[in-house]
């Protein structure tokens, strides 16, 4: 009975031995940054150009720059941050005269016109848990996170609305405002070398919106009028990164 006990010891703590091995031979990520360049496309409203939705923001795909971070607190879990500037457009021809054939049905004028300057540019910070899964030469990085978005621009829109003997003005300010905002990410990274990693990113941002300011009167009640802009926005990206 006490071989048989002191054999079954013996089988226990060599399996305890072979597994703490394969454990530390497990390869582990190695803390990185990473520039990156792609695209950034709007969803949901932030993309709607219906003149009827209030939160319509009439943003374009357009491209966005940014650097990436991972930093390891143990083997492959950390903390990820992005930072990235995007650029989605500006309104178009047909944009400027949807609202100007809105705001003429609902004003009930002779004519209304609108002119649009500017385009929509904001920073975005994030930052979050990353669980990173290593297979041969692959990394495939997942990523949950917060942050805020920093508007620098949306599109100034004039709105002129007029019978032949009086008008009416009302203008939509360009915002600079921040919001809170969240989202995930998935990348895959290709190892290079023990230095340099090649790969590309999917991240999605969600903000329940930018504060919109509005002077010359408050329309709500005739027309269109907008107080808030959703931000919803996916970006495709490929990045170079540096393993530290």
């Amino acid at each position: 009975m006490k071989k048989n006990f002191t054999l079954l010891t013996a089988i226990i703590l060599s399996l305890f031995s072979l597994t703490a091995n394969a454990q530390d031979d497990k390869p582990t990520a190695k803390s990185y940054m990473t520039f990156t360049g792609g695209i950034s496309n709007p969803l949901g409203d932030y993309a709607s150009s219906i003149y009827t939705n209030n939160n319509a923001g009439f943003a374009k795909k357009g491209t966005t720059f940014g650097f990436d971070f991972g930093l390891y607190i143990k083997k492959n879990f950390g903390i990820g941050i992005n930072l990235s500037l995007q650029d989605q457009g500006e309104l178009n021809a047909t944009d400027v005269q949807n609202l100007a054939n809105g705001y003429n049905a609902n004003f009930t004028k002779n004519q209304t016109s609108v002119t649009a300057v500017g385009r929509f540019t904001n920073l975005a910070l994030m930052v979050g848990p990353q669980y990173s899964f290593l297979y041969k030469s692959f990394i495939l990085d997942l990523r949950a996170s917060g942050g805020i978005i920093k508007s620098f621009t949306t599109p100034a829109t004039t709105i002129v609305a007029y019978p032949s003997d009086n008008g009416q003005t009302y203008y939509q300010l360009s915002s600079g405002a921040v919001a809170l905002a969240y989202g995930a990410s998935i990348g895959l990274r290709y190892t290079l070398s023990d230095s340099w990693d090649v790969g590309v990113k999917l991240n999605y941002i969600q903000s329940s919106g930018l504060k919109i300011s509005n002077t010359g009167g408050d329309t709500a009640a005739q027309s269109r009028f907008q107080t808030n802009m959703p931000v919803s926005m996916l970006q495709s990206t490929l990045g170079m990164t540096l393993k530290f």
